[in-house]
Parts: structure tokens; sequence; C-alpha cells
């Protein structure tokens, strides 16, 4: 809930059970980066990052840094598909750093690696919509996962077709609680 002040309550195990959730979405395309890019470490090496902390590891300066070179390899990428993937392990690991601000733009760091991969899913044609992230997401998210979601304002306008997809799970989530 938040509070008179602009923040949110957030708790480490609160940060822990985004970023799993983020991890588990970023994993589902991650083979769509690297079967392009085989020499390309930068996304799975964010995810695996993510990965420690959601598992008790510490939030440090080394995960942001992956979060930043996955979401370089995204920019580097030629192929949209792919770099949509890396965006998607670039939000995994940013997910750690989801903000106690009261921000509708806090919802990207929760829902961020679903609504890319999900992109990611969709350009590359390797998935149908009922199967494919988005679905998914809905589907999976862990109740902790949703409490936190509801303590922020509805996701944000813009962000092109991600962020489209972003909104629709931020509101299919929100209807079923």
């Amino acid at each position: 809930m938040a509070t008179e002040h602009g923040t949110v309550d957030l708790s480490e195990d609160d940060l822990r059970a985004v970023t799993a959730f983020a991890v588990a979405c970023a994993e589902r395309v991650l083979s769509i980066f690297e079967d392009c890019y085989p020499d390309d470490r930068r996304p799975r090496e964010a995810i695996d990052a993510a990965r420690a902390f959601s598992r008790g590891a510490k939030r440090t300066n080394a995960l942001r840094q992956s979060g930043f070179a996955a979401l370089k390899a995204a920019g580097a990428a030629t192929a949209p598909a792919a770099a949509q993937a890396a965006r998607a392990a670039s939000h995994a690991a940013g997910a750690a750093f989801l903000h106690p601000l009261a921000d509708a733009n806090q919802v990207k760091h929760i829902l961020g690696a679903a609504a890319n991969a999900a992109l990611a899913e969709e350009l590359s044609g390797t998935t149908d919509e009922d199967e494919g992230t988005l679905s998914w997401a809905g589907a999976y998210m862990p109740s902790e996962v949703a409490d936190v979601l509801g303590r922020f304002p509805p996701a944000p306008d813009g962000g092109g077709r991600a962020g489209a997809m972003l909104r629709t799970l931020d509101a299919s989530v929100r209807a079923r609680s």
C-alpha cells in the first residue's frame, strides 16, 4: 500500500519474489537471443545474476551492471526478436532494483521482463497468443508478486508494443485481485 509520502512498502523478500518472477519470464526467450548471438553471454549473465539475487545473494553493483550489459546487447542486436529477448534479460536484473516509489513507471520493474519476452515471441513467431509469455505470466505470477504489483499505480501509457503488452498484463492481474 502506498504511504502518505508517496512511497510503497517493500521488503527484501518482495524484491526477491519480483526478481524470481522476472527471471522466469526472461528465461522463456533467452534461446531466441542465443540462437542469433551464441557468443554474446550478456543476457544470460544478467539472468544468472538476477537468479542469484532471488535466491539470497546480495543486491550488488555487479547485478545492476549485468542488466545494463544486457541492455547494450539489445541495442547491438540487429534481429528484433533477439533484441527484445535481451531487453527481457535486462529487466530481470533490473527487477531487483524496484524502487519503493508510488510511481506507475515502477511497474516496468515488475512486468517489463514479461512484456519484452512476449514481444520477443511475437516477433519471432515462436508461440501463439494462448501459450505465450503474456498468458503464462498472468497465470504463473505468484500471489506475492501480484500483491507487490497492487501497491503501485497502474502501468503508464507509452512504450510501444511492449508497453501495450505490459498494460494488458497489468490490467489482467489487477482484475483478478
